[in-house]
């Protein structure tokens, strides 16, 4: 599923001629472009879907938003460790084929 999903811009900067922002979503932190919202500035929330911020938004919205996106497991299934929600899904502790070192990873089941 993708969401619009309300983060908070950290920083901006040009890259390649885009203007780039870093956006924190509650403790997730991607990179998004700026180009739809070309006067958002460092500080304000907007709302983001597929890599792009669409609309501002107020922060008592954001932070109401972001809860209830939590509270329902919605930010774990966007952003969360893709390898465990496969996982989960196919009903196994972990991947047969994820890699015993990486982050996250759990011993082999023997």
């Amino acid at each position: 599923m993708c969401l619009a999903v309300p983060g908070k811009v950290m920083s901006i900067e040009e890259k390649e001629g885009t203007r780039m922002a870093v956006v924190d979503f509650g403790g997730v932190v991607k990179d998004v472009c700026l180009e739809y919202l070309p006067d958002l500035q460092v500080g304000e929330y907007t709302i983001v879907h597929v890599g792009f911020a669409l609309q501002r938004l107020d922060e008592e919205s954001a932070r109401q938003t972001l809860a209830l996106f939590e509270g329902l497991g919605l930010l774990e299934e966007e952003f969360g460790d893709q390898w465990e929600l496969a996982a989960k899904a196919a009903g196994a502790d972990q991947p047969a084929d994820r890699p015993a070192d990486e982050p996250g990873a759990k011993e082999a089941r023997a």
